[in-house]
């Protein structure tokens, strides 16, 4: 007997629920006996079908090379951290912020060297914890540009780069202050102001980045 859907191809089995016969392309094997394709479960696959091939086994690291616990060890010296991570650009930024604290120190003024102090140190944990942070993301495959990190180097509402135009003018302070044409202590007795200014560039930047997604729902 053939196939009752392809009259030209003998059967090979008969369906279990209405008795039709079908051939090895129309069978459908399930529960340990055959159906046609009529009354197959849902799941049956046909019987020509391919057993799927077996999936590669993932890695569980895209860069398994990467270490975080070096970029940790690392993060420790000034720029280093960041310079194992491949942002040359940030290193260079956290070494000279690592130099200005240093400069602000020597002033040796009252009150303000006690607080730069504390800087200093969070200044220190701050690079390795960051190059500790940016080294797992990129062993997981996560985008890192030359300033992702914990803290954003760059403006989130423009292209401007902040940071660069923060340390030129610091630069230019603490050049005036070596050619004593600017006394730098003076102007270091009113650091709180750098904390009030950055306390009010991250409030604008969280309220920027708010409003900019409102905009586009």
């Amino acid at each position: 007997m053939n196939c009752q859907n392809h009259p030209d191809t003998p059967a090979t089995a008969y369906c279990r629920s209405c008795g039709k016969a079908v051939c090895e392309q129309c069978r459908r094997d399930a529960y340990g006996t055959v159906f046609c394709e009529e009354h197959a479960p849902a799941f049956a696959p046909p019987a020509d079908t391919p057993p799927p091939s077996p999936e590669p086994p993932r890695p569980r690291y895209q860069h398994s090379d990467v270490s975080p616990g070096l970029a940790l060890g690392l993060g420790f010296i000034p720029g280093v951290g960041a310079i194992y991570n491949g942002q040359y650009a940030k290193g260079l930024v956290h070494a000279v912020i690592f130099g200005i604290i240093i400069s602000i120190l020597d002033t040796n003024l009252e009150g303000v060297s006690v607080i730069f102090s504390f800087v200093l140190t969070a200044w220190i944990f701050y690079m390795a914890f960051e190059a500790y942070h940016t080294a797992r993301r990129r062993r997981n495959g996560e985008p890192v540009d030359e300033y992702s990190g914990l803290l954003s180097f760059q403006s989130r509402t423009s292209a401007a780069p902040v940071a660069g135009v923060i340390l030129v003018l610091l630069g230019v302070v603490l050049l005036l202050d070596t050619l004593h044409l600017f006394d730098f202590a003076y102007l270091a007795r009113y650091w709180p102001v750098l904390l009030i200014g950055a306390g009010a560039y991250l409030l604008y930047s969280r309220f920027s980045a708010a409003a900019s997604k409102e905009i586009h729902r």
